[in-house]
């Protein structure tokens, strides 16, 4: 690399795989920009809570706080020490000819780049079920961030349903923080929990730890349950209605639902910036392509759950090496990556794993009936989604057009797995082969007076 040329590197996301792809930049004598929409660095699984706020880290991330810490500390110093700019309340809305708009309390404003470092995480993968669109229904991230940022339990008594470790660890923080959570439906059953043991088994510990916060939920969680519908008035939810592993309908009280199967990778900017997906049969949703390093092609590295989904220590490695391989890109000099890829591959044992273990209801969704809205932000039904999908010809964007699901603020962020889903069903063809949504800007909502600022 020319001594003459600093190449212009941004991040965008501050979570465990952006913090560890600035810091390793920053060790090479490079000055990276990262951009996120916190005002403090460390993501959704290290959310951090405004100043002053009373619970300690040891109560917001359990066993995970000393992992926190440092990674909050190794950021917050390379921050203050001048190291890397860090655009604090920021996010990326659209990405054009290594050109990011970047929408913040200023309004929009162009940044350029080089090379690009995509961290954007995942959100939850929601399921649909009847009623879900009703006030009370929270996904299980938004119930957590309330906890994290606020130490707020959404709701006086809580149902939460879905499947995965995020499932079990949201339920053990609610009733461990004093929350009346009233039962955790789980739609995996026993048995098929156990068809993924052998490959937990390549992270011990961690598995052991997800075991422990099961067993604190004691008789309030329930495996194997079918979900029958959210029952609603004009204030919000009442009840959550459910049958047992052994077919026995139940009925249980409650003002809030949280929801959620799992995760969802957060795919837009990679689509917008050019990415080449594929459909992982295995997670039941569309991820990009990289190499073992993250390389996506054009000057854009990919890191963390927004291109596999890992966890927060696989984001780290993730991110480690999305930095290594922009560094032996530009001809800079990058530490071996050997043990660091052995890692992550063991890493990605256990998170297929996990996929076996806790799976994607695709038969619970296709079953859904005509009338249960799938797009809550267009108000889009199953039924309307069926009727497109004979004039669309089995392909997600014209069913896209016909109906309008997937045209609302969160674009198919909720919705889209559950339509290709129906779409499939409908064509009678497998969800691959339906296609997905084609990524739109701005991604995220955005005021008109940003761009009129900006102008």
């Amino acid at each position: 690399m020319s001594e003459t040329f600093s190449p212009r590197i941004v991040i965008v996301g501050a979570g465990p795989a952006g913090i560890r792809a600035a810091a390793t930049l920053v060790g090479a004598g490079l000055h990276p920009v990262v951009i996120d929409e916190g005002h403090h660095a460390g993501g959704q699984i290290y959310r951090r809570p405004p100043v002053g706020f009373a619970r300690t880290p040891e109560q917001l991330y359990g066993s995970e706080a000393a992992k926190a810490r440092a990674l909050h500390a190794i950021f917050d110093r390379l921050a203050a020490d001048g190291r890397l700019t860090h655009c604090t309340g920021s996010s990326v809305i659209a990405i054009q000819e290594g050109r990011l708009h970047v929408l913040g309390e200023g309004g929009v404003q162009v940044i350029f780049y080089d090379r690009l470092i995509l961290a954007t995480g995942a959100s939850d993968r929601v399921a649909q079920v009847p009623g879900w669109q009703s006030a009370g229904v929270y996904s299980l991230g938004a119930a957590q961030i309330a906890l994290k940022a606020q130490g707020v339990a959404l709701g006086r008594r809580i149902v939460l349903m879905g499947s995965g470790p995020l499932l079990t660890l949201v339920g053990a923080q609610l009733v461990k923080a004093g929350a009346d959570v009233a039962a955790v439906l789980d739609t995996s059953p026993w048995h098929q929990q156990m068809r993924g043991l052998w490959k937990l088994a390549a992270r011990p510990l961690v598995a052991l730890r997800g075991l422990a916060l099961r067993a604190r939920l004691g008789v309030r969680y329930h495996a194997g349950v079918s979900l029958e519908g959210i029952e609603a008035d004009g204030k919000g939810v009442t009840a959550m209605c459910w049958r047992d592993a052994g077919g026995r309908r139940r009925l249980t009280a409650c003002d809030t639902i949280g929801m959620g199967w799992h995760l969802r990778a957060e795919t837009h900017l990679a689509d917008l910036a050019g990415c080449a997906f594929s459909f992982d049969e295995q997670w039941r949703q569309w991820l990009p392509k990289t190499d073992q390093m993250g390389r996506a092609g054009n000057g854009v590295y990919l890191a963390g759950d927004g291109v596999r989904l890992l966890g927060a220590d696989g984001a780290e490695i993730a991110g480690r090496l999305a930095a290594a391989a922009c560094l032996a890109d530009l001809g800079c000099p990058t530490p071996s990556a050997g043990a660091d890829l052995r890692k992550l591959a063991r890493f990605e044992r256990f998170a297929h794993g996990l996929a076996c273990a806790f799976p994607w209801p695709a038969a619970m969704v296709r079953a859904l009936p005509d009338d249960a809205v799938v797009c809550r932000c267009e108000n889009v039904t199953a039924g309307a989604v069926r009727e497109s999908a004979g004039f669309g010809g089995g392909e997600a964007n014209r069913v896209k057009s016909l109906s309008r699901v997937g045209m609302g603020r969160c674009q198919g962020r909720y919705c889209q797995l559950a339509a290709v889903e129906l779409v499939a069903a409908q064509a009678g063809c497998a969800p691959g082969a339906v296609g997905r949504f084609r990524g739109q800007a701005p991604v995220r909502p955005a005021p008109i007076g940003a761009f009129l600022r900006d102008g």
